[in-house]
């Protein structure tokens, strides 16, 4: 039997639910393609794709744990935690994710009319044509709609430019806790990971704020290999899921053939001196 740890799993990536551009059916389908053997879709703050999901893998051979991602406020930062394993029906998470999306279109009118400030007019709509959910509309669409109408050639470029702090179209959006989302997802009997924690502007105090808050509210898993992560990331995260007693994570936060630089299913292996995460969820794994 090999190790737990070389196990193709990608446990982050986003369908049409939420800002990916695939269906979860053609995400199933790629990911068995590149070898994915255990799977989740986590779209942002949603779970309505995930009995989709869940048959796509089924129907390709592949098993499958339920996932979502949700945006949390720390620090005065947006930070994502990802829920892995848990009951997709349970109402309690259901309610708490209808609360976090329900901020998001009074956040793009406003996003919409700061552009409109510096002569890019029109953007909530067109942006809207991107959403295949408009509760879950994000800077992800607007991005699309920037890059489709000539204001900038690729998403990098509308970051350095517009829709991050400072810049044009900037509006920050209060969202969940980080108790409230660690309770939601272990509540419904799943794992709470944090996720891609290189991303975040923190200082190393910060950091370290985050990782005790997350433990002590009940968190168990950290991302150590994902797409946004270097190298250097990966260890540095490895020793801090030692430090702090946490599960391993690996996933590809893939959102779309034209955009990600990680496909599904890409990434290194888990380092073999940690607990990976389905360790933990070897009884949710559906098969």
């Amino acid at each position: 039997m090999k190790p737990q740890n070389i196990l193709n799993a990608d446990l982050h990536c986003h369908s049409v639910v939420s800002d990916g551009t695939l269906t979860p059916e053609a995400l199933a389908e790629r990911a068995k393609a590149n070898g994915v053997e255990l799977w989740a879709l986590t779209d942002h703050d949603e779970i309505g794709g995930q009995h989709r999901a869940a048959a796509a893998a089924k129907a390709q051979g592949m098993a499958y744990l339920t996932g979502t991602e949700i945006s949390v406020t720390f620090a005065g930062e947006t930070v994502h935690i990802v829920g892995l394993g848990f009951d997709a029906n349970d109402a309690a998470l259901k309610q708490g994710l209808r609360n976090t999306r329900g901020g998001r279109e009074q956040r793009a009118m406003e996003m919409s009319d700061s552009l409109a400030k510096v002569g890019i007019h029109g953007a909530f709509e067109g942006a809207l044509k991107f959403v295949g959910n408009p509760e879950l509309i994000s800077r992800t669409h607007f991005a699309r709609f920037l890059v489709e109408s000539g204001v900038c050639h690729e998403t990098p470029e509308v970051f350095r430019k517009y829709l991050t702090e400072g810049k044009p179209g900037y509006v920050p959006h209060r969202w969940a806790t980080l108790k409230d989302a660690v309770t939601w997802i272990t509540q419904a009997q799943g794992i709470a990971v944090i996720a891609h924690p290189g991303r975040y502007n923190f200082s190393a105090n910060e950091e370290y704020a985050l990782f005790t808050e997350f433990k002590e509210h009940g968190g168990r898993g950290v991302e150590v290999i994902t797409g946004s992560h270097t190298k250097q990331e990966y260890l540095k995260y490895a020793e801090m899921a030692k430090e702090f007693g946490l599960a391993a994570s690996r996933g590809s936060d893939f959102h779309s053939p034209d955009e990600s630089h990680t496909d599904l299913g890409t990434l290194p292996f888990l380092p073999g001196d940690l607990t990976p995460i389905w360790e933990l969820l070897a009884d949710r794994i559906q098969a």
